[in-house]
């Protein structure tokens, strides 16, 4: 099944790493392809890579377009997010008519989608208000310097285009997104000068809102309230809490804190892993069968990534 495979990953960073290791525990054969010259990667013959049936494009994201519009007539193609990073490129992708593409944005198989994606269960009722914090001190560390997420040339959105959209992305995937403010974008870190820290606005309709802050020079954080009609959900570094009713008194009537629902033990790494394997394995599912991916799945991954630009 999977031996048959004929199947080459564009990049060798960290993140192909990742991908590369969850090939190796299923005993998927692949090849790496890196360009010879960073700069000169638009001039190397890729007619080679044709011959696959798929292409894992994971290189860094000024470079995903023009791996896609060359290749994507030929094999599948699993493109890493954000499909571009300039309205230029996002305007010939938009122009691609192709079953045979998927944007990885994996948030959407994350376990706090799964809970969110269910959210009727628990009888939540509509989104109010949510709140997005995720940072870490990567743009504190000397090595950022000689990243490409560190170079405003290579990724002139920096984090916001890394990082938030994803939650971007999965914010439009559960709620549908009716507006977006413009972001506002920092540079903190003294190793880089793309930005590194943003803070994004989202209107879900004219009663919710959602704010999201990303950062490379934070302390280690990653907290989600989403606040309901008629329940919460929260989520920090151990575990995912679901909470409700809204209406919960004590036997003076006075309010008090809503009942635990449902507890989901959570690891940020562990789930970063756990989302990304099973993107892959759809991706990996639709190859096999000779399948489609479904229209409205590019669709909404392209809109996603208009959003940042």
């Amino acid at each position: 099944m999977f031996s048959d495979l004929k199947i080459c990953i564009i990049g060798d960073g960290t993140h192909s790493k990742r991908i590369q290791n969850i090939l190796k525990k299923k005993k998927i054969a692949f090849t790496i392809f890196k360009p010879i010259s960073k700069k000169r990667y638009k001039l190397e013959n890729i007619d080679h890579l044709k011959k696959n049936d798929a292409i894992f494009i994971i290189s860094p994201d000024h470079t995903h377009c023009h791996y896609v519009k060359k290749l994507y007539k030929f094999c599948y193609i699993f493109c890493e997010k954000p499909p571009c990073n300039n309205t230029k490129d996002l305007k010939n992708l938009l122009k691609i008519k192709s079953n045979k593409i998927y944007y990885n944005f994996n948030f959407r198989f994350s376990k706090i989608s799964e809970i969110l994606k269910h959210k009727e269960r628990y009888k939540l009722g509509n989104l109010i208000y949510a709140n997005i914090i995720d940072g870490h001190g990567l743009g504190l560390k000397k090595e950022y310097k000689d990243s490409w997420r560190s170079k405003i040339k290579e990724t002139n959105k920096g984090i916001l285009e890394i990082v938030t959209i994803h939650w971007i992305d999965l914010i439009n995937f559960l709620f549908k997104i009716k507006k977006i403010e413009k972001p506002k974008l920092i540079n903190l870190s003294k190793y880089g000068n793309s930005y590194d820290n943003s803070l994004t606005r989202i209107e879900i309709n004219k009663k919710s809102f959602v704010d999201i802050f990303t950062s490379y020079t934070s302390p280690l954080i990653g907290k989600k309230n989403f606040v309901f009609e008629n329940g919460l959900l929260e989520q920090n570094y151990k575990e995912i809490i679901v909470k409700g009713p809204a209406i919960n008194l004590d036997k003076n009537k006075f309010f008090k804190k809503p009942k635990v629902l449902k507890v989901v033990k959570y690891n940020n790494k562990s789930d970063a892993m756990y989302s990304l394997t099973k993107s892959v394995d759809y991706f990996l599912n639709i190859i096999i069968n000779r399948k489609s991916f479904p229209k409205n799945e590019a669709k909404l991954a392209l809109l996603s990534n208009k959003y940042i630009l």
